[in-house]
């Protein structure tokens, strides 16, 4: 399986690659796609950066599979894999091998860093990551292009809503629901349910901004 990834930022996706590339003989990195066009050309992690996405259609083969590694928003990650959605990409998911997804219900494009613990019968949907030291509690439900940040706790039986922001060190108590494209601030700790589209800020956290509505949800394919 030979996989591209979109965003050529961080560096710790070289260590990722190196650990999956011990486990899973097959993988092989072809490459970045950057919109940056100063980074068109270049070298990154020592893998070529063959330019943004008008080079996709290029690099579309039976083998060839795209992981998202944009994080800084889920609008922009949405926006850029349901681009290559369109253009007839397909994704794979870019998994740390010390993340035991026994019993997980798994979609495609997930992004999901080293030390995070998913517990049983959790459902991680399409285009998410989870960064490092999360913890996702059993029976919870990640949506689609939702990204949850380091150190963020997630109680059992929880329900993440599409487009979703979930900040560092955040912590939602069990059984409670984050609506579609809301932000939780990073050290909140949410009692209650979070409506859609909407900021939660604080220890209680309390609601700070109602956003405009953009997108219904946040499947990419």
């Amino acid at each position: 399986m030979k996989v591209v990834f979109l965003g050529a930022a961080n560096p710790e996706t070289g260590r990722m690659i190196k650990v999956i590339e011990k486990v899973q003989p097959n993988f092989q990195v072809k490459g970045f796609i950057d919109n940056d066009p100063e980074k068109k050309g270049k070298n990154f992690l020592g893998y070529p950066i063959f330019g943004g996405f008008e080079v996709v259609n290029d690099l579309i083969d039976d083998d060839t599979y795209f992981v998202n590694l944009i994080t800084r928003n889920t609008k922009v990650r949405y926006e850029t894999s349901k681009i290559l959605s369109q253009k007839g990409c397909k994704f794979t998911n870019f998994i740390h091998p010390s993340v035991d997804c026994t019993d997980v219900n798994l979609g495609v494009g997930n992004y999901i860093q080293e030390g995070v613990q998913i517990q049983a019968c959790t459902t991680i949907r399409d285009n998410t990551s989870i960064h490092m030291g999360s913890l996702i509690a059993h029976e919870s439900v990640i949506g689609n292009s939702v990204f949850i940040s380091p150190g963020a706790c997630i109680s059992g039986i929880v329900t993440i809503g599409d487009g979703s922001l979930i900040g560092t060190n955040a912590t939602i108590l069990p059984r409670l629901k984050i609506g579609k494209w809301s932000t939780v601030g990073a050290g909140a700790v949410v009692f209650k349910d979070v409506p859609d589209y909407c900021t939660v800020l604080g220890n209680p956290a309390k609601l700070v901004l109602k956003k405009t509505i953009e997108y219904e949800n946040g499947k990419i394919q």
